[in-house]
């Protein structure tokens, strides 16, 4: 019998999630159907009750409903409580319970796919949003060092930092106080505002000899920042291609009980998105 998932956010006609359940599927031998429904605030729960009305099992959630997908939750897992934002939902009994895989997606890319060491780094995280607030208790669990939140709404980075609890490490600063921030070791961009094209003025003094730079974006939504980075000499420069892929795992891992293999999946998505990049 085919099982049914989807992906709910907007725009959402770009995503690859569909294209990497199915290749899931495929790998571990699941039948199962995995679309992409477009919603935002004003029609996502009557769209996602109208998705467990035909049978939906589970879903992926993106911007910019990860703070409503926690909150319409029965219950709420360890990570989805700690963070306040789900990017995954599995229907229990009359009811979804909350998940979220952003944060151990992002690690287990940079660490076991990109190589890189996160404990000690100071670390510069933009935004504070769902996307910041799914990865920010990973990075703290990783052993960064201190991690400064910036954004541009004062309130919404001392919300986060506040609900982080950790103030020896965590700190919350402004878009104008970043020439006064120093070197970071790891910048992680975690802001909608280059979906637009549009980034805020980043001080070349942040960067440091190791700094590594990754966008939460790929493709051409990740092209601004990552253009600085390289511009700015940063030793890395990732986009979040990788962490795509390894939350979606664990996504279908919640689901289905077996963790598929990324790396082919990776290399064929990479491959596909550098060529639309190029093609442009």
């Amino acid at each position: 019998m085919t099982r049914h998932y989807a992906v709910f956010g907007t725009p959402i006609a770009h995503s690859l999630s569909p294209r990497i359940h199915a290749a899931f599927g495929k790998q571990t031998g699941i039948d199962l159907e995995y679309v992409a429904i477009e919603a935002g605030p004003e029609d996502f729960t009557r769209k996602l009750d109208a998705f467990a009305a035909r049978g939906g099992l589970g879903a992926n959630i993106t911007l910019p409903l990860k703070r409503r997908a926690a909150e319409l939750a029965a219950t709420l897992g360890d990570r989805a409580r700690r963070t306040g934002v789900a990017n995954t939902l599995v229907r229990r009994g009359d009811g979804w319970h909350a998940d979220n895989t952003d944060g151990s997606g992002l690690v287990g890319d940079l660490t076991l796919r990109q190589g890189l060491d996160l404990r000690g780094r100071r670390t510069l995280l933009l935004g504070s949003g769902g996307g910041a607030r799914g990865i920010a208790p990973a990075l703290l669990d990783a052993g960064i060092d201190a991690l400064y939140i910036v954004n541009r709404t004062a309130q919404n980075a001392d919300a986060l930092a506040d609900l982080l609890g950790d103030p020896k490490r965590v700190h919350a600063r402004y878009l104008d106080d970043l020439p006064a921030l120093g070197e970071f070791d790891l910048i992680v961009n975690a802001t909608s505002a280059t979906r637009g094209g549009a980034l805020p003025h980043l001080p070349m003094s942040m960067v440091g000899r190791r700094t590594a730079a990754v966008d939460l974006s790929y493709g051409e939504a990740a092209i601004p920042f990552l253009a600085w980075a390289r511009a700015n000499r940063c030793h890395d420069a990732i986009d979040g291609l990788g962490m795509l892929v390894e939350q979606a795992a664990e996504s279908f891992e919640v689901w289905h009980g077996v963790r598929p293999d990324t790396d082919r999946v990776y290399a064929d998505l990479r491959a596909h998105t550098d060529s639309l990049v190029t093609a442009d």
